[in-house]
Parts: structure tokens; sequence; C-alpha cells
């Protein structure tokens, strides 16, 4: 039997073809994602961090708040690292154990940065997608408002908000969460204007479909890609935000900490020596803030529809 080289290729171009037809965007969006090699090695980065927050505690042989008098007050010659103590990162000027408030140090900073995040990403994008349907003087009202919000210094109105209602763990969530809706607003509504006059959109509005509906069950899934990417870099500027707070101390109080106070509390003793007090809560924070970088960027090319 003689083989037809040129119809075996024809049949084999068809197949690969119908398999990329028949591949979802989602698909194509996850296989690309996989193959960006910076991304893996953010998400490896966050995953590994997490488990340090999660479990780190497990480890650790003292408590956060628990004073190691035989180390107190001689920081630069006894409080360095070291496994046979059980003060794996040192200790910090009071004695208090710093592998242990490094894990308390990440649960907080995360948690601010990811919930802060949520709060900005709700908040602004059902603003920016109810301002981009429905139009009009509505539409112009609400984003002269967001010009208005945006030309007030946040940072001014974030300490303002912590001075006067108080410095507890919930305002800073909500404050920091609430002053940074707004860069997401303006973006959900110059993509929900090129969603609202699509067909599937005017066949729902047809059906009599209410706005609250189309805008919840239509405009917002298919943002889903754009907030994605957002919420990734937004998360890292809740971060820089809650460390810069509390560097001025602001932020979180005592007993608690985060990477922000422990970064001011090593700055402030680099001159004794103890340059570990500085060097392993700033270590987390940087590698953290490059696997968010580059998970976001790897999101941005995989959901680029240029690549499709």
């Amino acid at each position: 039997m003689v083989i037809d080289q040129s119809k075996m290729q024809s049949l084999a171009d068809r197949f690969v073809e119908a398999e990329v037809k028949g591949r979802s965007p989602w698909a194509d969006a996850r296989r690309r994602f996989l193959r960006n090699r910076a991304a893996m090695l953010g998400l490896t980065i966050l995953v590994l961090v997490s488990l340090f927050a999660v479990i780190g505690g497990q480890f650790a042989q003292w408590s956060n708040e628990e004073l190691d008098f035989s180390v107190m007050g001689q920081v630069a010659q006894m409080g360095q690292p070291s496994l046979e103590n059980g003060h794996y990162f040192g200790t910090d000027n009071l004695g208090r154990d710093l592998y242990a408030r490094v894990v308390q140090g990440t649960q907080i900073s995360l948690m601010v940065g990811i919930v802060g995040a949520a709060i900005a990403v709700i908040v602004g994008t059902l603003y920016g997608a109810t301002a981009g349907y429905v139009g009009g003087r509505t539409d112009q009202i609400m984003m002269r408002t967001v010009d208005i919000l945006m030309s007030i210094p946040y940072m001014f109105v974030l300490i303002l908000l912590l001075v006067m209602f108080g410095r507890s763990m919930s305002m800073l969530f909500l404050g920091i969460g609430l002053i940074s809706w707004l860069d997401m607003s303006r973006i959900v509504r110059g993509q929900t204007l090129s969603l609202k006059n699509r067909e599937f959109i005017e066949a729902a509005r047809a059906t009599g479909v209410s706005s609250f509906r189309i805008i919840i069950r239509h405009i917002v899934p298919n943002l889903l890609g754009v907030v994605a990417v957002y919420a990734t870099l937004l998360v890292p500027l809740m971060i820089l935000t809650e460390s810069f707070i509390s560097f001025l101390g602001l932020g979180v109080q005592e007993p608690l900490t985060s990477w922000g106070a422990l970064i001011s509390e090593g700055a402030g003793t680099m001159n004794y020596g103890t340059l570990w007090q500085l060097a392993f809560p700033l270590f987390f924070f940087v590698i953290t803030l490059f696997g968010f970088f580059f998970v976001g960027d790897g999101l941005r090319d995989a959901l680029d529809p240029k690549e499709r």
C-alpha cells in the first residue's frame, strides 16, 4: 500500500486545527500560564510563603510573646540565629523569638493584602460596571466622583481614618480596601463600555432581564480576566501600604506584628550589628512581592487576546 504523505499531513493539520478550535479560551490561558517559567516561579514562591504562614508556627520552640531572659540586653552577642537555643532567626532586642514573630508577621501581612485587595476588587468592580452599563448622566456623576477622590492623597486619608477611628486590625483592612478601589473602577468601567453593546447583552436586555442581573450575571463574569490580573498586582500594593503604615507606627499594634513593623524594628537596631532582625522579615517581604508580580505578569500574558 502506498501512503500519500501529503494527505497524511493534511489530515494531521486538520486534527491539530480541530483540537485547537475545540479548546476553550480558559484552557488556552491555563496552558500559556503553565508554560510561563517566571509565573510558575512566582506561584511556587507564593505557595511556599503561604505554607510558612500556615504551618510555620508548628516548628517554633518559642511563642511570639515569650521573652528569653538569657539573651535580653545582649542581643548582639547571644541573640544571633541558632538551632541550639531554638531561635532559628535570632531574637529581637527584647529577647523575643524572631522566627515566631516573622511567622505572625507573614500571616498578618498576607491577610491585610488579600482582604484589602478583595474589598477593593468587589467595590471597584461593582461601581465601575454600574457606571459603564448605565451610562449617561449617572456615569458622568459617578466617574467625576472618582476623579475627585483620586485627587486626594490616599495615604493621608488612610492615616486620618486610623487616627480618627482607632488603630485596629478591622479598620486597617477596611481603610486600605476602601481607598484602593478607584483605579479598579476606572478599568472595569472602560471594559464595560466595550461589552454593553455586544449581542448577548442586547439579547438579555430584549428578554426583559433587569439591569442589575445583567451586570451581575453577564458583565462581571466577562471581566474576570482583567479583574484577576489587576487583583494579583493589587495585593502587593496592599502589603506595601500596610508595611509603610506599620513602619510609621500606625499599623498593627503590639503584641501583634507585621513585616513593616519588623522591618522598622530591624532598621532601628542595625547600628548594634543585629542585621538578622532586618534581613529575615525583609527577605520574606521582597520575595512575596516578586511572587505576586511574576504571577500577575503571567496572568496578563496568558489572558492577552492577542496571544490566542
